[in-house]
This record gives structure tokens, sequence and C-alpha cells, in this order.
């Protein structure tokens, strides 16, 4: 049985007035590769995809250019940064405060605990990702930011475990 475009999930591209790219399978084996190791060389990905390397960086170029590749950088483990203890804080703002979300952000994704800033639809409108160096520092994260005047609540679950999709 073949497959049609319909059997597979939209690509980047795929939707009217998206300005990146359309994706193909090498494309999309290019990504995994880099996301497997962000540093592998032009070498090692084309050997793994069967093209040289020339049009190799040619196409990761591509695909940082038009912000499909949006960074390389490194995993950190935040324990050994001092910071064992991580957990996820939602965080739901008044109603009168909406119009100063960009400046939440940009506040509290400035705060050395934060791994992460998640702006969400739902109940909730921000989840962060934090680490902590212990129960009391994330305390003091949890009533710093229940302390702000546009934060209505938060939820605050701990991490036992982090595996990357």
């Amino acid at each position: 049985m073949s497959e049609t475009p319909s059997d597979h999930a939209p690509t980047a591209g795929s939707r009217p007035n998206d300005p990146r790219p359309t994706l193909d399978d090498v494309d999309l084996q290019l990504l995994t590769l880099l996301q497997t190791d962000g540093r592998m060389s032009n070498v090692a990905l084309a050997e793994a995809v069967g093209l040289a390397p020339s049009t190799v960086h040619a196409r990761v170029r591509r695909l940082v250019d038009s912000r499909v590749v949006r960074g390389f950088f490194a995993d950190v483990d935040p324990a050994a940064l001092g910071r064992p203890l991580r957990a996820m804080i939602a965080v739901s703002l008044r109603a009168g405060y909406r119009e100063r979300i960009r400046d939440f952000v940009r506040s509290v994704s400035r705060l050395d605990a934060v791994i992460d800033v998640y702006f969400l639809a739902g109940n909730d409108d921000f989840l962060l990702h934090v680490a902590a160096s212990d129960t009391e520092d994330l305390r003091h994260m949890v009533e710093y930011l229940n302390g702000r005047e546009e934060v209505a609540g938060t939820h605050t679950s701990l991490v036992f475990d982090h595996v990357r999709g």
C-alpha cells in the first residue's frame, strides 16, 4: 500500500503563509540527527543521509537561516550547577494584567532558576520549568512568583525524571 501526503503529519511550510521551507525526507533525517547530536559534522551528516558534504552544508544552512533550526546549545544537567531539584510551576495571571505578558516573560526568563518558559492556552497562562538547589530554594521561587502583582496563583509539580523526546 502506498503512502499519501495525508498519511504524514504536516511539515513546516505546508500551511498557507508559512515562511519556513517545506521539509523533505532528507531534511527530516538531518533534523533527527541534529536533535540527537547538534555537534555532528557535515561529513558525518552527509554519510548518514547519502549526500555530499557540500549539499548537506547548504541544507543545514537553509534550515538555520529559515529558523527551522532555532539554535545549537549545550543541554547542561542542572544538578551539575548545584540545582538538582527540578519542578514545573504553572502560573495564572490576573485578568487585568494580560497586556503585561511580555514583561512577565522577560523578567521570569532572566531568573537563574528558570530553564524554560512555556506560554499556554487553557486554565494556566505559563508553565515554568525551573531548577532549584533544594526545597527552600524552590519555595522562595514560588513565593517570589506569588508575590508579583500580576500573578493570580501558581501550582507546583516536582520533576522526578526528564527524557528528551
